[in-house]
């Protein structure tokens, strides 16, 4: 095990450099230096982290650019009107209908809370290893609102239907995680790296097998426990750095 320990910690040293964000979705929220625009921009673009990647950073700066390119300013004071202009956005399934209501839910948070970590931090427990029941909670706040449209739930997954919450691991990655590579934002203090679990998608899932760190056959909320826990192995204070690793692997694997 530590020759595995140390070819990952060598691909996180390769990968997690600055070199990592032009090409990456976290390139949007890295154009904003506010931590409210950070927050809103780096949630359009995880949300909206399915497909090429080129794909998703166009579709998510085209998200920021309704907003004027302010996207606190834009969800705090946008009246009605100024949401007809997301009436043609679309990003793969995520359509109009979708956009309207994350920006209903933008307005109603920021009116009343200053920063997005407590949507999620707020539901976590002294004891909790790990960010799933910030997850839960956050889905159902997400989704508290009278005339929440039951399609936009796909888009925002849940550990409780068994979904590996892909995006939302790796927003949680962004903002919390925190190291001198410069690639991570590293903005939220209240909860901890180590609770943090792996952002795990097809990449990600074929090389965790491949290296023998998973061994669930379904892809699905238990199998990002299970990889998690083996990396945290190696380090528990910071297992979803080796997202860089495994990310980094598949795309050079990809590449041959």
């Amino acid at each position: 095990m530590e020759g595995l320990r140390d070819f990952l910690e060598q691909a996180v040293r390769r990968y997690n450099t600055v070199a990592f964000i032009e090409g990456d979705p976290i390139s949007v929220p890295h154009r904003f230096e506010r931590l409210q625009d950070r927050e809103i921009a780096g949630f359009w673009a995880a949300v909206l982290a399915w497909g090429q990647r080129k794909t998703i950073i166009q579709s998510a700066l085209r998200a920021v650019e309704l907003m004027d390119w302010a996207p606190y300013e834009f969800a705090l004071e946008h009246r009605e009107a100024d949401r007809e202009r997301f009436a043609r956005f679309y990003h793969r399934t995520f359509q109009p209908t979708d956009a309207l209501y994350f920006l209903e839910f933008f307005q109603n948070y920021y009116r009343r809370h200053t920063s997005l970590e407590t949507a999620f931090a707020r539901h976590l427990l002294p004891g909790d290893a790990t960010v799933e029941r910030a997850l839960v909670g956050f889905h159902r706040d997400f989704f508290d609102h009278a005339w929440a449209p039951e399609r936009t739930r796909k888009h925002i997954p849940t550990p409780e239907r068994g979904s590996t919450c892909k995006r939302l691991n790796m927003f949680l990655r962004w903002m919390v995680r925190r190291d001198l590579a410069g690639v991570d934002f590293g903005l939220w203090r209240q909860i901890r790296p180590a609770q943090l679990l792996l952002p795990l998608d097809v990449h990600v899932e074929r090389v965790a097998r491949q290296l023998g760190l998973l061994q669930r056959r379904q892809t699905d909320w238990r199998a990002v426990l299970e990889l998690t826990e083996a990396l945290r192995a190696f380090d528990g204070d910071d297992p979803a750095k080796y997202d860089f690793a495994l990310f980094g692997l598949s795309a050079a694997l990809e590449a041959k």
